[in-house]
């Protein structure tokens, strides 16, 4: 048993293949602040999946995970700021955004007993 906790998030790129592509490669290989950003925060998996212009990002959290220490951290860091920013050119807000949100959390609605 894990005591790991999932959050899963939905975010919007500019639906653009040119720009899809560029994304993609950028994830290929994330800059290593960024990584080491992810895994100080307690973040200890993370997965994003794409269907067109659509993201689905999956992360699991050790329960030292904090949103708003990860915000924060975050709103500190320059090179995640630069990262950011960069990533602010492929991606497209979704209508469920609240002010300055990018990923939007989702919220689970099945999970198969067992």
């Amino acid at each position: 048993m894990t005591d790991l906790r999932r959050y899963c998030f939905a975010l919007d790129l500019r639906d653009d293949p040119t720009l899809i592509a560029e994304y993609s490669r950028y994830h290929e290989s994330i800059w290593p602040e960024i990584e080491a950003s992810i895994r100080v925060a307690g973040v200890e998996r993370m997965e994003i999946y794409r269907l067109g212009a659509r993201l689905f990002m999956v992360m699991e959290v050790s329960p030292r995970f904090s949103f708003e220490a990860f915000r924060e951290a975050n709103r500190e860091n320059p090179k995640v700021q630069e990262w950011e920013a960069l990533m602010g050119k492929y991606q497209k807000r979704l209508p469920e955004a609240g002010p300055g949100e990018k990923w939007v959390l989702m919220e689970r609605i099945f999970q198969l007993p067992g």
